[in-house]
């Protein structure tokens, strides 16, 4: 009789169904083009850290003040993962609980404000994300947002806007961040505009913080009093959120995360942050951040050539916004055609009237191993789904992804 060794293996033999699912997932993912922003491939270390015993592990509490016993080594990842966070962005506090990026900026709300409390940040139709006051969310039913803008003309972020709604409503906080700004924001200058009002300044730091840690995008931490991020995208860590703050605002935002909005920490998930983090110290992942960004501003001048119209005109970061109304399509339709194609990205909010684009990045095809040559194709490729050619593009992107399987099959 064999010796079944492989988790794989195991979960065929039990679940055949899910089996099938997983299969089908992994699939997909090495034979489509992942171009969303939000999106990368983690390490098999990171994978295996998820799927390791710390996922039976209950541990409600924080290093040294559990409410479950049997929490050492629980107690050890936490810790571990802590130190790291720290010394990655050189901040003085990190909790690492929060269960995504949107569990995190609860947090630092809960924190800081109180309900009724007014907030200025990036309105929707920007690109603020819903927790930036969406009425749909939570952050839009218990707090007064006001949201600023960008210039219709650029795409950038109108400074002068931003101070003077932060001087007329007097925030008790001021958001930056967004889901879809390609450009690195003045932090600078949105402290400056913080401390004229007295409000805190959250830095939502979702998309950048991977960049920041590979020394790619500049850091918030020196300017925040609260800084959310997810431990996914560009950062190559498991789904997940964290918090960056002072020592002086440490116990204020632990006790926001646990025990006010959240219940047991994800000790798995927790224990891959901490291996995300040592990976993203390593001087490798300094240079898989500089050519995640070389290979959007490679992808994005592609793109231009092909008829599509970029958002500020190009990127700084991971991330690309573009309006496909050139080529004879809206972003839904263009999103639509690429999917069939197998290029799978987002749609996300134009800076002008009310139609949407498209939002792309290049961190998980950077994770593969593709580089500017390969932005060039795949920006034909886009041209060639958009104009209606699925079926050849299909045949051509899959061509493309043998050649850059995610975990070198």
């Amino acid at each position: 009789m064999s010796v079944i060794t492989q988790p794989t293996d195991l979960l065929r033999m039990q679940d055949p169904q899910m089996a099938d699912v997983l299969a089908g997932e992994r699939q997909r993912q090495a034979d489509t083009l992942q171009m969303s922003a939000a999106e990368n491939f983690t390490s098999t270390a990171v994978l295996a850290a998820l799927g390791s015993a710390l996922a039976n592990k209950y541990a409600e509490g924080y290093p040294g003040a559990r409410h479950h016993g049997g929490c050492e080594y629980a107690d050890l990842a936490e810790r571990t993962a802590m130190e790291r966070a720290t010394a990655l962005f050189g901040a003085e506090h990190a909790n690492v609980q929060p269960h995504s990026g949107s569990s995190a900026v609860l947090a630092a709300y809960a924190a800081l404000l109180r309900p009724g409390d007014t907030v200025l940040a990036m309105g929707l139709p920007y690109g603020g994300h819903l927790t930036h006051g969406s009425p749909a969310n939570l952050s839009g039913r218990w707090f007064d947002f006001v949201g600023y803008g960008v210039d219709t003309g650029t795409g950038l972020i109108d400074y002068r806007q931003v101070q003077r709604l932060a001087h007329a409503h007097r925030p008790q906080a001021i958001v930056c961040g967004s889901i879809s700004y390609p450009r690195h924001p003045e932090y600078s200058a949105f402290r400056e505009i913080a401390d004229e009002v007295g409000a805190y300044l959250i830095v939502d730091a979702a998309h950048p913080i991977g960049l920041v840690a590979g020394g790619a995008a500049p850091s918030p931490v020196p300017y925040a009093d609260v800084v959310c991020a997810t431990t996914h995208k560009v950062l190559r860590g498991p789904r997940g959120g964290m918090l960056l703050c002072g020592a002086e605002l440490a116990e204020r935002i632990d006790r926001a995360v646990f025990p006010f909005t959240q219940g047991g920490a994800q000790m798995h998930t927790i224990a891959a942050k901490a291996v995300a983090f040592g990976e993203a110290a390593r001087p490798a992942f300094g240079t898989y951040a500089h050519r995640v960004v070389a290979n959007a501003r490679a992808l994005a001048g592609a793109l231009q050539e092909h008829g599509f119209t970029l958002t500020t005109g190009g990127t700084d970061t991971h991330l690309i916004t573009a309006d496909p109304a050139p080529l004879g399509v809206d972003g839904p339709t263009a999103r639509g055609r690429l999917a069939a194609a197998g290029i799978v990205l987002d749609t996300c909010a134009l800076p002008y009237g009310d139609q949407r684009g498209i939002r792309l990045g290049t961190a998980a095809v950077t994770t593969q191993g593709m580089g500017e040559e390969e932005m060039v194709r795949i920006a034909a490729l886009f041209a060639a789904a958009v104009g209606g050619d699925g079926v050849k593009t299909r045949t051509e992107v899959g061509e493309l992804t043998t050649g850059f399987p995610p975990y070198g099959e």
